[in-house]
């Protein structure tokens, strides 16, 4: 395992030490894909954990011994961290499998074999203020510094796992190259039912109206941060420390509300805007 305080640098993007190697993303972009994957595509803080609950959910018809038995990264390893070779060789079919990698690093790969991939956004100023606490609980991240000097960060690009508008921007204008999912962490919020039955539909996996209905009353967020078995209390204090931020935070939308000044707002706003300019992306937040 790699020390907490090694950043790698791959692709032009840091990634966390202690949970990448070079071997590892490596192995990533090379990965081969089997038809029958499901790929979860996220920037961190996006809704990753959500989704990859709904999924185990889905793959077992409502079931809820694997996500009470299994931790989620066993569950829905992470392609470009070190130990997802192992847990993968050993599945052949009908694996979940997560990411937080851009389009870039992936798309040669994907193109071969064209899995289902499915793709979580979120208010990036909701994603912010959950990044900022996350840095702070987590050991192998950085010192965020202030509020305002991650804003900053983020902003610019200038934090681990790189540009939030690269990410979403690549793999949104490459959405027709892929078999693929776009949903909104708001969406989910909203009616959890209907993008639990859309991801059904796509997976074509179809599940009776009791079996969906498992699966909403597990997701909720209070269930989840109570599971020990995806709110990563299973993880030592000296690698996230809950004592510090949990995990699980708030799961809410809106949240920034309560931690960007009104300069803070129209700065980041202003970005945005430059940043997407050339982009016929629209999302359904406000900034």
């Amino acid at each position: 395992m790699a020390d907490l305080d090694v950043t790698l640098n791959y692709s032009g993007i840091n990634f966390p030490g202690h949970l990448h190697t070079m071997k590892s993303l490596q192995y990533a972009k090379e990965f081969k894909f089997h038809k029958t994957d499901t790929l979860l595509v996220t920037y961190p803080k996006s809704g990753t954990t959500w989704m990859q609950e709904i999924l185990t959910l889905i793959y077992s018809a409502g079931n809820e011994v694997p996500v009470k038995t299994l931790p989620n990264w066993m569950r829905a390893p992470w392609l470009e961290q070190y130990y997802s070779e192992d847990i993968l060789q050993n599945r052949p079919d009908n694996r979940i499998i997560t990411s937080h990698l851009p389009y870039h690093i992936l798309s040669k790969t994907l193109k071969q074999s064209n899995p289902k991939v499915i793709y979580i956004s979120r208010n990036p100023k909701d994603i912010i203020v959950s990044f900022y606490y996350f840095h702070k609980m987590a050991q192998f991240l950085p010192d965020p510094g202030t509020f305002e000097e991650f804003v900053r960060k983020f902003a610019f690009g200038e934090v681990h796992f790189g540009s939030w508008f690269d990410h979403i921007t690549e793999w949104l204008e490459h959405k027709e190259e892929f078999n693929i999912l776009f949903i909104t962490y708001e969406e989910m919020k909203k009616n959890l039912r209907q993008c639990v039955e859309k991801t059904c539909d796509f997976l074509g996996r179809p599940l009776l109206p009791e079996q969906i209905d498992s699966i909403i009353r597990y997701c909720t967020f209070t269930n989840m941060k109570d599971n020990q078995m995806v709110n990563y209390t299973l993880v030592p204090n000296e690698i996230m420390d809950h004592r510090i931020s949990k995990f699980m935070r708030k799961g809410i939308v809106g949240d920034w509300k309560e931690h960007f000044t009104e300069e803070q707002s129209q700065f980041f706003k202003k970005i945005c805007q430059e940043k997407l300019c050339n982009s016929d992306i629209r999302f359904i937040w406000n900034l």
